[in-house]
């Protein structure tokens, strides 16, 4: 059998679902596949009394739905572009901040951390008719319904919100939803949760839309978060006091919280009246209903007095393990001996934690007032952006979920909230959490205040946020040392020129430039990482050799080499000798296409690196 010694071209897209998921279905049930196709009816088979082909079933569906599941299995060619300039600790720092449609960008960055993040936390637009709400491509008679009922301009651009109050109200947003989460479950990992900020608009809809794509059986928890703290009595029936926050786990039978640390007001219900050497203690009811018949007998107190439970109820404990906790000093009959017995629970033996409860009161985490003011205060008194949620908020769902190592995203990130909460929790444990932040750059309007003063995204907003919530903390924790740090990304259409059979440009002349021009040699760089699904915090290292440029990333794990027409046997001769002294099983090298003078300097090169243990697999081409 002859090897194939020619480069291999490099994937040019994003992960392909679709192929992904075929291909596990192949490996689960490998007599489905019938001439590379998947065969329907064997795996009905297969699954027997798991299949519901009945008429009458239950069913939670739109118009679009079908196209916006598609939508999220569609690969993209885009990439991102760094942006030094707008970064802080560029070389340092492991914490992404990206500037773009979320749905491009979860595509972009799905190969380098599926399954590796630990909390998600969106706050997306709440559809309350005020709200921007992103179109996608998958909606091909959006435009032409958008033109015609004005809500959009000359140009076709999008206005910043979702005014129908039906229609395709409703449509819209749980379109533009779908597809977001369901590719936002692929970053989770088996241990990990997300939560999603909501109100009454669509509460009902995303509940039912997250049962559909994580599981109900994933289903943790619906927060009642007390937002405000002072009624609205311009309001005709209710005033509103309150949004949800739903939570879900990849994978609930792997999740196991933190819980919330002991307050000094839990504690305090704790004593020791009775000088137990055990410490202080608090007690709880000997009763528990509905009755145990074999739990009801009459219990004697030291004062002589003999009790029974209250009807319907029986003691928590049988006669014999009564006897025992009495014999155990854990019984406590009140002062005098004459009170219904209680067991005792010290505090020595409780859980360094609290469970949490789903209704999340503004005197714990914040509330919108608070936010804003917080807000303002970081940016001098300067009213940037409404309705911002607490740093306490996101603070809490960190705490309760996260490691200190974890990866925390959140792609709706507005403000940059998420980036000050992972901050501040960072400083608080000393932990090395990374935060991932997708935020699209929606224009400012010019009477704004912050148009005024310079900025003209909310993206320069949040990322100005990021700065000065890390001078703050690092002020206000002098002790502690915690990633301050940034990397600035945007999305892009490919680095890589790909051939129009329309376009007046021959096939040849295309083939003499790979890359889009003016694009930098690090934009290059980042694209190749993110198709090799590698962290874009991996640290590289730089060489110039016969004037080429050699990245190697991670150590090993990847080599780049890019020169037009620059790149020599020396540099493919660099690279296999520094992959010798890595001692890495496997490692990738790119090259750029054009990048040598002729073909028999690429097949030199490719021998020179297959002899060092390279496969030709792994010797590619951009």
């Amino acid at each position: 059998m002859t090897k194939d010694r020619s480069f291999k071209p490099m994937e040019g897209t994003s992960s392909n679902l679709t192929a992904e998921n075929i291909s596990q279905l192949k490996t689960l049930f490998p007599e489905v596949v019938t001439e590379g196709k998947i065969d329907f009816d064997v795996l009905k088979t297969i699954l027997g009394e798991e299949v519901d082909e009945s008429e009458e079933k239950y069913k939670f569906t739109w118009h679009g739905k079908l196209a916006s599941m598609q939508t999220a299995q569609q690969p993209t060619m885009k990439t991102l572009l760094p942006h030094k300039q707008s970064s802080l600790d560029w070389e340092n720092t492991g914490n992404i901040y990206i500037e773009g449609d979320n749905l491009d960008a979860l595509k972009i960055i799905q190969k380098s951390y599926a399954h590796k993040v630990k909390v998600i936390y969106i706050d997306p637009p709440y559809n309350t008719g005020k709200d921007f709400v992103y179109h996608d491509d998958f909606s091909t008679d959006t435009d032409s319904y958008l033109a015609e009922t004005n809500q959009t301009d000359s140009l076709g651009s999008h206005y910043a919100t979702n005014t129908e109050s039906n229609g395709k109200f409703h449509t819209d947003w749980l379109n533009m939803m779908y597809s977001r989460l369901k590719l936002a479950q692929t970053f989770l990992r088996d241990d990990g949760v997300i939560f999603v900020s909501i109100d009454d608009s669509e509460q009902a809809n995303l509940k039912k839309m997250m049962d559909e794509i994580f599981g109900e059986q994933n289903f943790l928890a619906q927060v009642i978060w007390e937002r405000a703290y002072s009624p609205v009595n311009l309001k005709k029936n209710f005033s509103i006091s309150h949004d949800y926050i739903l939570v879900y786990a990849r994978n609930a039978q792997d999740v196991v919280g933190n819980g919330l640390p002991r307050s000094g007001e839990a504690d305090s219900r704790y004593n020791n009246p009775d000088h137990d050497e055990r410490g202080v203690w608090t007690s709880a009811d000997l009763s528990v209903g509905p009755a145990v018949e074999s739990n009801v007998y009459p219990i004697t107190l030291p004062s002589g007095r003999s009790v029974l439970p209250p009807n319907g109820y029986s003691w928590r404990l049988s006669k014999p393990r009564f006897n025992q906790f009495v014999d155990d000093n854990r019984i406590w009959f009140g002062e005098e001996g004459d009170g219904v017995p209680r067991i005792k629970r010290f505090l020595s033996e409780v859980k360094n934690s609290i469970t949490p409860m789903t209704v999340w009161k503004y005197e714990d985490v914040g509330h919108s007032q608070k936010a804003s003011q917080d807000l303002k205060r970081l940016f001098s008194g300067k009213a940037y952006f409404s309705y911002p949620k607490p740093v306490e908020l996101i603070q809490r769902m960190l705490q309760l979920y996260s490691n200190p190592d974890s990866i925390v995203m959140d792609f709706f990130s507005g403000s940059a909230t998420t980036a000050e909460a992972t901050m501040r929790l960072n400083a608080a444990d000393a932990g090395t959490r990374r935060y991932i932040l997708v935020q699209l750059p929606e224009k400012l309007g010019e009477k704004t205040e912050a148009y005024k003063d310079g900025y003209r995204k909310l993206t320069e907003i949040g990322e100005k946020r990021i700065q000065l919530a890390g001078e703050t903390i690092a002020k206000e924790h002098p002790e502690v040392t915690f990633d301050r740090g940034v990397r600035v990304y945007s999305v892009a259409n490919s680095n890589l020129v790909r051939w129009n059979v329309k376009s007046s440009v021959s096939s040849i002349d295309f083939l003499e430039e790979n890359f889009v021009t003016g694009r930098s040699s690090e934009a290059i760089l980042t694209e190749v990482i993110l198709k090799q699904g590698l962290d874009l915090s991996y640290p590289v290292e730089t060489r110039r050799i016969d004037g080429a440029d050699l990245y190697i990333v991670a150590g090993g794990v990847l080599y780049v080499v890019l020169g037009n027409q620059t790149i020599t046997l020396s540099t493919a001769t660099a690279v296999a000798d520094d992959f010798r002294r890595s001692n890495m099983e496997r490692a990738t090298v790119v090259f750029q296409d054009n990048g040598f003078k002729d073909d028999n300097e690429k097949l030199n090169a490719i021998e020179i690196l297959n002899d060092a243990g390279f496969q030709y697999a792994d010797i590619q081409s951009i």
